[in-house]
């Protein structure tokens, strides 16, 4: 049996981002390049997993899969949607970008936005950032009192084994980058006039607050990471690493969940008799 990534990203109990190598590449296949064919391959089967996912939603199953992207700006969030989703069916897929609370959503809990955005039976969701936001930038810019911020943590994982009660596995991926990496990735932003659209000066704003935030991560992972809701912790200076250690554990979670193909609720041999003894239809 092949080694689990999940068991290698896993995050531990007490985690220190700082002892955590974002350049690392634990189980990598090999290099860049043979780590992309690989993706290749694992496209192609979590794609097979994802038809049986979706045939199974669509005849009554309940099981869906969430696929939860947290991480610093220039992380690879949207790389990920980009290299790993993409090798799915669309029709059995639903992203959800959370940006800034609307003012109707500011007039609800928290978790009212994230509830709505939770996907039907048989597809897989995407959430690029997610409830964990309420309680990062909730945290790091002081939009909530402490104890209010504490009570979020509670929320979220009780929130979360509801989830996991009604059929949803969360796949739970924080993207960790280094200060170096997203420095040089904010200045290609910079230096490429195709991608100045991506960059905003607010992002140095939240740069400078970097220690604040892997504080606030560090808490998040410490206590939201549950047995049956784990956090894994990804190296992302190394987009082809990120990219494969993603898709995966994406892989890993299909494999496990097992969907099956449904029987049908009919005579197969009796349908296939009507359809070949039909008499001819007009024109």
């Amino acid at each position: 049996m092949a080694p689990s990534l999940r068991a290698a990203l896993r995050a531990p109990t007490s985690p220190v981002l700082t002892d955590l190598d974002p350049r690392a590449t634990p189980l990598a296949p090999g290099d860049k390049e043979r780590t992309r064919e690989q993706m290749v391959v694992d496209g192609s089967r979590l794609a097979d997993l994802q038809e049986l996912l979706y045939a199974e939603g669509a005849t009554g199953g309940r099981r869906r899969v969430v696929l939860l992207l947290q991480g610093m700006d220039t992380s690879g969030k949207g790389g990920v949607i980009e290299h790993v989703v993409a090798a799915v069916n669309p029709q059995g897929v639903a992203i959800t970008s959370f940006k800034n609370p609307t003012p109707e959503e500011l007039r609800h809990s928290f978790l009212w936005r994230v509830r709505r955005a939770v996907p039907r039976p048989g597809v897989i969701g995407v959430f690029d950032r997610s409830h964990y936001e309420d309680v990062l930038i909730g945290r790091v810019r002081e939009l909530a009192a402490p104890e209010v911020i504490e009570r979020r943590y509670q929320e979220i994982v009780r929130f979360e084994d509801q989830l996991a009660a009604d059929g949803v596995t969360l796949v739970k991926c924080f993207l960790h980058i280094s200060p170096w990496e997203q420095k040089e990735r904010l200045l290609a932003r910079l230096d490429d006039s195709a991608k100045r659209w991506k960059f905003n000066p607010g992002d140095l704003d939240e740069r400078a607050l970097w220690p604040a935030y892997q504080r606030a991560y560090q808490l998040a992972l410490e206590r939201t990471s549950t047995e049956t809701n784990p956090w894994y912790v990804v190296p992302s200076d190394r987009k082809w690493y990120r990219n494969w250690a993603v898709g995966r554990l994406l892989l890993e979670t299909m494999i496990e969940v097992g969907p099956r193909l449904p029987q049908p609720d009919y005579d197969v041999d009796t349908e296939r008799d009507r359809l070949i003894d039909e008499p001819p239809l007009p024109g």
